[in-house]
């Protein structure tokens, strides 16, 4: 038996490969899988549930009818934090705490998307505080379509902008950052994505920080069992 994690596909109209990849990947689950956790990001962006585009739509219906056999659990990233219940129901996956703590295969683990551990970035964990407030959602969500999809744009290219000019150290997490989650949840392993850099980290104190993997050039899969962690790569179909 065994559980897989996967994040960041950034999922998007006009990237088809990395959809089908997914979708394929999808379809290969056998019943000897216990659960898919999705580490946030699937899309490369989430403007609401409803502008839902279409390919979104059809990934919702894929995932309902893989969730009928296994379940699907969802940690928001900080592309789709959008994604609501309207849109998890569909799909039938089980949203989050964006930090979450479980136990498998006898060890401890403390699950997350990333981002908050990148504290170094000063601009962007004010941003994140900003819009994780529930009174910034809910004017968000009662604007106009067409001001959300504006909103959604210039963020993006914001962010692309923004990101070019910041040395990578700002934009990896932070050592301590790290050591005071695995000390604060009392967990032995680390799992998360954002930094597209996939890797498995030995830590002091015989503890590990597993980082999932982007889907820009290929898919990105941890493989969790009995026997411990295996990152694997899906290579898209050319």
């Amino acid at each position: 038996m065994h559980t897989y994690f996967v994040g960041d596909l950034h999922l998007s109209a006009n990237r088809p490969d990395i959809t089908e990849a997914f979708t394929q990947f999808l379809d290969s689950l056998t019943n000897d899988t216990e659960a898919l956790y999705i580490l946030g990001d699937l899309f490369d962006v989430w403007v609401g549930d409803d502008l839902a585009e279409s390919f979104a739509l059809d990934i919702a219906d894929k995932l309902k009818r893989i969730s009928s056999n296994i379940p699907i659990y969802f940690i928001h990233g900080n592309r789709d934090f959008l994604i609501g219940k309207h849109y998890a129901k569909r799909s039938g996956m089980i949203l989050l705490p964006e930090i979450t703590t479980r136990t498998l295969y006898d060890r401890s683990y403390v699950l997350l998307h990333g981002d908050s551990l990148c504290t170094l970035d000063k601009a962007y964990q004010r941003f994140r505080t900003f819009r994780n407030w529930s009174w910034a959602k809910w004017i968000y969500n009662h604007l106009p379509k067409k001001t959300r999809h504006n909103i959604a744009d210039n963020l993006r290219k914001n962010s692309q902008n923004v990101n070019q000019n910041k040395s990578m150290m700002i934009m990896d997490v932070e050592p301590n950052a790290v050591a005071n989650l695995l000390a604060k949840t009392q967990s032995q392993y680390m799992i998360h994505g954002h930094t597209h850099r996939p890797n498995i980290h030995q830590l002091t104190h015989n503890k590990q920080r597993i980082v999932v993997g982007d889907w820009y050039d290929q898919g990105s899969i941890l493989k969790l069992s009995e026997q411990g962690a295996e990152l694997q790569e899906l290579p898209f179909i050319k």
